[in-house]
This record gives C-alpha cells, sequence and structure tokens, in this order.
C-alpha cells in the first residue's frame, strides 16, 4: 500500500505516527485506529490497477524535428471509478529537453465499465526507432488517502525518419533537368548523347551539332539537339566508419551525406535513373536494390531512418568490391565518404583502379566551415596559430582531392548545408556531358 501526500502530511501533523510504516497492520490500529481504518478502506475502494487494459494507435513514423501523436486507450473493466495518475514512458530523445514531464503524465478519472483515450505528444531529437517503454498507473482511493500503483507493458515503434532538409532544392534542380531533357524552350546545346530534335541554328551553336543533311533540305541551317540519356545505374555508397561520426557543428558527419543521398535519389529518380544504396564499414550495414522510381525514394529514407555510424576503421578493400558486386555494369558510383589523407591514401587510392576502370565515380565530403574559418583569423597569437593550422588542412584536403581526379574521380567537398545540392550539380553536369 502506498500512502499519498495527503496521508503523509497527516503523520507530519501527528495524527499518523510515522511509525506506521514499519510496525505492520496491528502497529497501524494500534496507533491511530480510525485513522488507519480509513486508509485502509481508501486502499481497497481504489480500483485495480492489474486488471486495467490498454491499446495503442496513431503515429508510426515522423521526420526528426517534427511532431508525432501517439494514443493510448485505458479501459476500466472494474466496479470501481478510476482516479489515477498516469505516466506512459518513452525514451528521452523522444522529446525536447524540459518537455517529458508535461507531455508524458496524464489525470484519469475513468468510470467503472468506460474507457478514455489519452494522446502523448512527442518530438524526437535523434533519428531510429522509439520504443514505448511502460505505462505506470497509481490509482486513488475516493479519499485520496491511499493508492494503488503498478506498471504495464504496451508496445508501440515510433520510426524516426532522415529530415531532408535537402528537398527545398530539389525544384530548382529538377528546372535544370527539364532543361537538360528539352522540355523547356530553353535548350541546352550539344549536350547528352541521344538524339532529341532539331531546331534552327543560332550564333553560339556548336558547329559539330549542325546537321547538314536537313540543311540542304531546307533554307536555314539546322542543327540537332540531345537529350541525356536515361535508365542509368547509380549505386550511393555511404561510409558508415569512424570518420562517419565525426560532428560538424551539430550535424554528424553521416547524417549530412543521408541529406545529400536523398536529394540525389530524388533528381535521379525523376530523370528516369536506377538508384540504389549500399551502405558499408566492414560490412554490409544497409542496401536497397532494385526499387521503381516511385518506391525508392520511401524504401531509402526507412532504410536511413536506424543507420548509425560504426567507431571501426572502415574496410576499403571489402568496400571496393560489395561496391563491384552491388554494381556488375557500368554505373555511377557516388561514395560519401572522408576525404582526410590517410583514410585515401591507405584504403581507397589501392582499390581505386578497379573502381574506375569500370564506373564513373563521384566522391563527395563534408568539409567543416569551422576549419574554413580559421583560415581567416589573425590578431592574436592564438588566431595566428588557428589559421595555419586552419591553412594546412584545407591544403591537405586540396592535394588529396587533386590525388582523385588524377585518377578520373570527380570529387565534391562541401559544407553540411551545400553538400546536398553540390552533389546535384555534379550529377546534372555529368550527366549532361554524357558520362553516366
Amino acid at each position: 500500500m502506498a500512502l499519498t501526500g495527503r496521508a503523509a502530511l497527516l503523520a507530519a501533523l501527528g495524527t499518523l505516527p510515522v511509525g506506521i510504516y514499519a510496525p505492520g497492520w496491528a502497529g497501524i490500529f494500534a496507533l491511530n485506529a480510525p485513522l488507519s481504518l480509513a486508509i485502509l478502506c481508501d486502499y481497497a475502494l481504489a480500483a485495480p490497477v492489474r486488471t486495467l487494459r490498454f491499446t495503442r494507435s496513431g503515429d508510426t513514423s515522423v521526420r526528426l524535428g517534427e511532431n508525432a501523436e501517439v494514443h493510448l486507450t485505458v479501459t476500466n473493466p472494474s466496479g470501481r471509478r478510476l482516479r489515477a495518475h498516469l505516466r506512459d514512458a518513452w525514451p528521452p530523445s523522444s522529446w525536447f529537453a524540459g518537455t517529458e514531464q508535461a507531455a508524458s503524465r496524464h489525470k484519469l478519472n475513468i468510470p467503472a465499465g468506460e474507457r478514455r483515450r489519452l494522446t502523448t505528444p512527442l518530438r524526437p531529437t535523434r533519428r531510429g526507432d522509439r520504443r514505448a517503454e511502460r505505462v505506470t498507473v497509481r490509482s486513488y482511493g475516493p479519499l485520496g488517502l491511499a493508492a494503488r500503483q503498478g506498471n504495464h507493458d504496451v508496445p508501440w515503434t515510433v520510426r524516426v525518419l532522415p529530415p531532408f532538409t535537402s528537398r527545398k532544392h530539389l525544384p530548382s534542380r529538377l528546372a535544370r533537368l527539364r532543361e537538360l531533357d528539352g522540355r523547356t524552350s530553353v535548350l541546352t546545346r550539344g549536350e547528352g548523347t541521344e538524339f532529341d530534335s532539331l531546331r534552327d541554328y543560332v550564333p553560339g551553336d556548336d558547329t559539330r551539332s549542325i546537321d547538314w543533311r536537313a540543311t540542304a533540305r531546307q533554307s536555314t541551317v539546322a542543327v540537332r539537339t540531345w537529350r541525356p540519356e536515361r535508365d542509368r545505374h547509380i549505386l550511393v555508397v555511404l561510409d558508415t566508419g569512424r570518420t562517419a561520426a565525426g560532428r560538424v557543428g551539430d550535424v554528424p558527419r553521416l547524417d549530412a551525406a543521408m541529406d545529400a543521398t536523398l536529394l540525389l535519389t530524388a533528381l535521379a529518380s525523376r530523370a528516369g535513373d536506377r538508384v540504389d544504396l549500399l551502405a558499408y564499414d566492414r560490412r554490409v550495414r544497409a542496401q536497397v536494390q532494385g526499387r521503381s522510381a516511385g518506391d525508392v525514394l520511401p524504401t531509402m529514407v526507412n532504410a536511413l531512418a536506424t543507420l548509425e555510424p560504426e567507431l571501426v576503421e572502415t574496410d576499403a578493400r571489402g568496400l571496393g568490391a560489395a561496391t563491384l558486386r552491388s554494381a556488375p555494369r557500368r554505373s555511377l558510383v557516388v561514395l560519401l565518404t572522408s576525404l582526410d589523407a590517410a583514410p585515401i591514401e591507405e584504403g581507397l587510392l589501392p582499390v581505386l583502379p578497379q573502381l574506375t576502370k569500370r564506373h564513373t565515380v563521384l566522391l563527395a565530403s563534408v568539409s567543416d566551415p569551422h576549419v574554413e574559418s580559421m583560415g581567416t583569423r589573425r590578431g592574436t597569437v592564438d588566431a595566428v596559430y588557428e589559421a595555419a593550422a586552419g591553412t594546412q588542412t584545407q591544403a591537405q584536403r586540396r592535394r588529396t582531392a587533386e590525388q582523385l581526379q588524377r585518377h578520373g574521380v570527380t570529387v565534391v567537398d562541401a559544407t553540411p548545408e551545400k553538400l546536398a545540392p553540390a552533389l546535384a550539380d555534379a550529377y546534372l553536369a555529368l550527366k549532361a556531358a554524357g558520362r553516366l
């Protein structure tokens, strides 16, 4: 039996001796029989907790940073009114700091044989699956002097998806794609590898695009227009090793790479290309293959939701072998990894010839804007040392990028906010040049 705050107050005032907690039932009656009898009756009249029935409903997924609602229906099958406090426990990352107590605690007043629905608002702060832990109910008697308490397991899972903040860049990239595809009045000149149509020559057109046979049949010079090739295969490879765990500002490198992956997937699927995913460090952590254009983005979002970096060194040879298995014919391999010198020189460069021989390789990496700002600092001795360190780091990244470019790799090095649109632009440039 649990004594409520009211009973504890009476004990403190002397009406109920503190010794009531120790001597047991006989001691309770001996010390203050009338009040003890009232507490026992109040306890006996409290609705039982063990017989309560619970069901859940509500959201099963939500984007990171957005709101979700989970409903808990409580049924009171007993013959007594349920007066209770209820706590619907979830992991701490299910709410913003300081809001858990208000969101998870509820007051209940349910007549016998009836039910009520409670709503617990969630606002997760991390990706992944958030699972309900347990429901704790404290049922009070009519006088509020004593209470019954018990726990119930009522399972429910809310999957927290990547936020996909870069989707704001999708309309502008789709407009560029339509230009490449010849569906707007602004036609690109001499790009792509598939013939689209003829139009009149305008100054500045590539003379190699002139169709001399068509020109001979009409009074004006005709040039060919091209559209980018379709149905090309793109394999996005996410390095989930230790370098992906590093944070740039408030964003883990892996999360920035995920955001870029989603924008590229949305753009490429609209362009008619097929996109697959491989997440790897020392083994395959996630994989998406063979999905249709309409299904690939939701599947990709769901696969990335629970993906976390591993604090291990990435096995570059294993990554190369897994990439070749996932892309048996010529593809665009988009590798999202670190541009640090040691992992590239010791891990990736030895296996790079195998990849570039068969595929077009594009490497994208997250740069730290703080390092860029360090290079501009002056005024104090500490600032000068920081500037030297920042400049040295940037120069090293440039040298590493140049090494990769000499092997035929296209390199994108950008801050978390700029990585997704920069990767999309690099994809469009390769597509326009007919290199996919």
